[in-house]
Formats: C-alpha cells, structure tokens, sequence
C-alpha cells in the first residue's frame, strides 16, 4: 500500500502496465471554467485510463449536488468500470488538483485503501512528454467489488451545527472569500449566501501553485492564517464537497487527517431556511 497520496508521472509511466493497477480520468469542471471533461477525455487520456463520471457516480437521485451514492449502488458502478477488491488506483484531472482528491477520498470513504493522486494530474503527464490515447476508453472486465462505507468519514448537517455549538471540531470552509463573506451570489439557485456561524474560511487555491500541493511550510502557514488549529479536529466543507477534499488532502498530507468532510455542503446548508447563515469574515 502506497504511503504517500501522489505518485509521480515517472512513477506512472513505468507501472502503467501492472496487472492490479486502474488509471481513472476523474476530470471535472465547474460550468464557469468552460471545460467539456468527456470530451476532453475522449480526446487525449493516459493510456489505458478509465473514466470517472463524478457526476455519474455520485447519487443521482438526491437533488444535491455530488452525493455519495449507497454502497451497494456504488458498488455496482465500479465492477460496471472494471474496478475490483485489492485494486491499486491511480487518480488523475485535468487541472492538476481540483476534482481528483474528491474522487479519492469517495474511494477510500467506500474501503478502498491503496488510492493516490498523479502529483500534477494531466499537465504534468504531458509536460513529461508521456503518450496519450484517444478515443472512449474500455473498461475492464467486471471485477468484484465491495462498497464498505466509512460512515466516520462523512458529516451530515447535525454534526456541523453540533461542532459548531460545542466546539468539538472546527469547521473549514474552501470556498472563495467573496462567496464566504457573502459577497458573491452562490452559483445555485436557492442557496443563500455567506457561512456557517463560527466557520473558518480557507480557500482551496491558497494550498496550491501550479496543480500541485504547495510545500510543508507553506501549507502550515496558509492554515495558520486561516485560524485553523492542526491540534484540534477538522470538518472540511465547500459548496458541494468537491474542493472540500483538497483541504483534507493537505491535512492528511501534514499529519492531521481531518475528521470527516461534510457531503452535502453549503449546497445543503446554504438552502436549508432551518440553518443559521453570517455574512462577512469569520468572527
């Protein structure tokens, strides 16, 4: 089992023939970054790639955006890919770090352990010079797998409102400052905009540079600035649990693993008239 979450492109190309290993395109883009992630896919992917739909293989019946799908639903979907028990799996996007740690933390969230990151995603697969394929990938043949629901790893609305109460995780907001301090209208209809009341607020893209995690110290000193405490407990949040994922990887990346991430996110909070809502910076 891989003890880092990234793997190199190096790395990549020479165990891309492993028998035990699944290359999966976890490509995903926001509608404002004008991206197709099928389309670019079908285009050029690493060879022997495998798509991961995240919208596909999120739960379609729930009106939220992302969801994780029942186990036995996902379950399905990933023997549907080819994707069995004991597989080592390596996760990739197209914009370096965005959608892939969500994708990874779904598989590990479901049981499976030995799942990392391509460090730079597909910009540094083609910066490296390494060979793509196009077309629509196959997956391979239906492989067992067993959908194990670590259900520690997910927090619902009640945990946030009980940590936020009692203090007993601080919660870690990803979005964008504009969008935390309610200054920007939330790109889906009906949810309100602002934070949770005593959220902090700590922007994805300050943990990165060039499609990759920044360095040790410079992770430190960004968590630093936002107020959070890596001695106490962490719930990470977003909009709708993507980029929430990329704060717990730079976490588990500095020895804190955060406690669990909130699945349904602003998405759920921000719409649900119920929950408390501030505007401006974190207190």
């Amino acid at each position: 089992m891989a003890t880092s979450p990234f793997v190199t492109p190096d790395w990549l190309h020479q165990h891309l023939s492993a028998p035990d290993l699944v290359v999966l395109d976890a490509s995903w883009y926001l509608p404002a970054q004008g991206r197709d992630a099928q389309a670019e896919y079908l285009a050029a992917h690493i060879p022997g790639a495998i798509r991961f739909d995240l919208d596909a293989m999120s739960d379609t019946d729930s009106l939220l955006p992302h969801m994780l799908p029942r186990p036995e639903v996902f379950s399905s979907k990933m023997r549907a890919l080819g994707v069995g028990d004991g597989a080592q799996v390596v996760v990739y996007d197209g914009l370096g770090l965005f959608s892939a740690p969500r994708v990874r933390w779904m598989l590990r969230t479901f049981g499976m352990r030995d799942v990392t990151i391509l460090e730079g995603g597909m910009p540094a697969w083609l910066a490296a010079g390494y060979p793509t394929e196009d077309g629509d990938g196959r997956p391979r043949d239906r492989r067992h797998f067993t959908a194990r629901l670590d259900g520690g790893a997910v927090a619902d609305a009640n945990d946030i409102a009980r940590a936020l109460s009692g203090g007993a995780a601080q919660v870690v907001d990803a979005r964008s400052g504009p969008r935390f301090r309610g200054e920007e209208a939330e790109p889906r209809p009906g949810v309100r905009p602002g934070h949770m009341p005593g959220a902090k607020n700590l922007h994805y893209a300050a943990l990165q540079a060039n499609g990759r995690l920044r360095d040790e110290a410079s992770l430190r000193a960004a968590m630093a600035e936002a107020g959070v405490d890596l001695d106490r407990p962490v719930i990470t949040t977003c909009g709708s649990g993507v980029t929430a994922a990329i704060v717990s990887l730079a976490l588990e990346t500095l020895g804190r693993p955060p406690r669990a991430l909130y699945d349904g996110s602003w998405s759920e909070w921000g719409s649900d008239a119920a929950r408390p809502v501030e505007t401006g910076p974190a207190a």
